[in-house]
């Protein structure tokens, strides 16, 4: 089975994951590099929510300054 979760932009892959890290440092969510099967899926559908949050509102701003 093939996944669906393409990145548009695949050079953006490093960024998305460095951002990932700083949204998990700031909810408190304990995420580290390789395996992370001890989180709940609470945790991490957290930091994924999250990060849709921060990029909608940084998307927002962006509408605005236009």
């Amino acid at each position: 089975m093939s996944s669906r979760n393409r990145k548009v932009v695949p050079e953006a892959r490093e960024a998305l994951d460095r951002f990932k890290y700083e949204v998990a440092n700031e909810i408190g969510v304990p995420l580290k590099q390789g395996y992370n099967g001890d989180l709940t899926s609470y945790q991490n559908g957290s930091v994924g929510g999250y990060m849709v949050k921060k990029m909608i509102e940084s998307a927002e701003r962006n509408l605005m300054n236009q």
